[in-house]
């Protein structure tokens, strides 16, 4: 997370670890900077006073280089914030380990660009919860510092984190590279690893500083009232605290973060007063809910997650219900077997009946002079209707497949019909015009 930007000069460092803390206003920033490629130094944030964004990315449009290397990837950008706002001590530590590297593996030195100087600064001691009966001694490192050899002209550096640190020692997570814009790096000299191309002529812009001793940032209240003309400060914040004013809305990753920074509006410890609770309130809900108990009666539900609970248990106590009831109802085995029987006879009635039918169709010279008699069904006999064979799809087949061979027949030409042979069949009118059931 750190490898692109541990090798920048600590005033340029200090601004990025301050700027990244506020994502959304970055992103309006890398927009705005696109919009005016030829901004940039002081020039560039005096045009942006008028923003409501943080000073810290106000100072930020000064080097157009390092604003298209923080809009290549939004999530690295609030991941770094968040980080140097729950952990800094662990993220200045994490950026002294990556300058003994890149200073180990040769590509840290100073040149005409900036200046590399090490120095003895005693860390504070770690931070604890509960502080033990003798607490450690704070430990004693190296600390490596990098400042532009011009204090008013800015060298950014370009480098690949791959090679420039020497070994990786985590091969299976390797450090991001974001290449650096071409447009900003034109013939740039590359100096033991490192590429710097034109430098950014600064005078005020740049306010803060890295404070190793203390791992957070320092102020230079002076450079920053000289280009925050509208946001003025005072001698005693000289330290930089974080506005959660300028978050817009991106949560914050930590637990610890939301709490501290988490904006709350004014009063609201009291809210339960405004909505009338009060102590005999809550007794009198407690004797409800204890009386509750010695019924029987389960309790309302309290939140939302109860209140899913109770809806799914009441269903399934439901639904079970049902199922039982469904086998209550269930017909037993002997009333099935007469129901089968029962069915068995009204299948075979409707065949009697089409045969009967069949037997009187030629006989009745009624007919043939259009008048239609239904002949009357015994009283224990069932009418054909349109469910009658429905239960026996054989005999069903078989009256279809007769019935397609009369069809047949009748539409054969007379030529084609044996000698001698004379067919005749009684007169009955149109199927529209028979009367009762077919």
């Amino acid at each position: 997370m750190l490898a692109p930007i541990a090798l920048y000069p600590d005033p340029l460092l200090a601004q990025v670890l301050m700027a990244t803390t506020y994502p959304g206003e970055i992103a309006e920033a890398v927009t705005w900077s696109k919009a005016h490629p030829d901004a940039k130094g002081d020039d560039a944030v005096k045009q942006v006073a008028s923003q409501t964004w943080d000073p810290s990315v106000q100072a930020l449009v000064a080097f157009p280089q390092v604003l298209a290397t923080l809009g290549q990837d939004p999530v690295w950008v609030q991941r770094l914030g968040d980080a140097f706002l729950a952990q800094p001590d662990d993220v200045m530590v994490g950026v002294q380990r990556l300058r003994r590297q890149a200073q180990a593996a040769g590509n840290l030195q100073s040149n005409q660009y900036q200046n590399v100087t090490v120095q003895n600064v005693t860390a504070p001691a770690p931070k604890a919860s509960a502080a033990p009966a003798t607490a450690p001694a704070p430990a004693s490192s190296s600390t490596i510092i990098i400042q532009p050899s011009d204090p008013q002209v800015v060298y950014v550096p370009s480098y690949n984190p791959t090679t420039t640190y020497g070994t990786w020692p985590y091969p299976a997570s390797p450090p991001m590279y974001y290449p650096p814009p071409p447009a900003y790096y034109p013939g740039s000299a590359l100096m033991a690893g490192l590429a710097f191309g034109t430098g950014v002529a600064v005078v005020a812009s740049l306010w803060g500083n890295c404070d190793w001793g203390n791992n957070d940032v320092d102020i230079d209240v002076n450079r920053y009232n000289n280009i925050n003309r509208n946001n003025q400060i005072t001698n005693n914040q000289n330290k930089w605290q974080h506005n959660a004013a300028h978050r817009d809305g991106v949560p914050y990753r930590d637990n610890r973060s939301r709490e501290q920074y988490g904006r709350q509006l004014n009063g609201a410890n009291q809210r339960e007063a405004f909505r009338g609770d009060n102590a005999q309130r809550a007794q009198a809900r407690e004797k409800a809910r204890g009386s509750m108990d010695r019924a029987g009666i389960e309790r309302p539900a309290t939140t939302n997650r109860q209140a899913r609970d109770q809806a799914r248990k009441a269903q399934s106590g439901a639904t079970t219900g049902n199922r039982m009831q469904a086998g209550a109802d269930r017909p037993k085995a002997s009333d099935r077997s007469q129901g089968t029987a029962r069915n068995t006879r009204d299948n075979q009635q409707p065949g009697k009946q089409t045969a009967q039918t069949n037997q009187r169709r030629p006989e009745s010279s009624q007919a043939r002079q259009g008048t239609q008699t239904r002949p009357s069904a015994s009283p224990g006999s069932a009418r054909n209707n349109a469910f009658a064979g429905a239960r026996s799809p054989s005999q069903t087949n078989a009256q279809a497949d007769r019935g397609r061979a009369s069809q047949a027949s009748a539409l054969r030409p007379s030529a084609a019909r044996s000698a001698g042979q004379q067919i005749s069949r009684p007169s009955s009118p149109p199927m529209r015009q028979r009367g009762g059931r077919r």
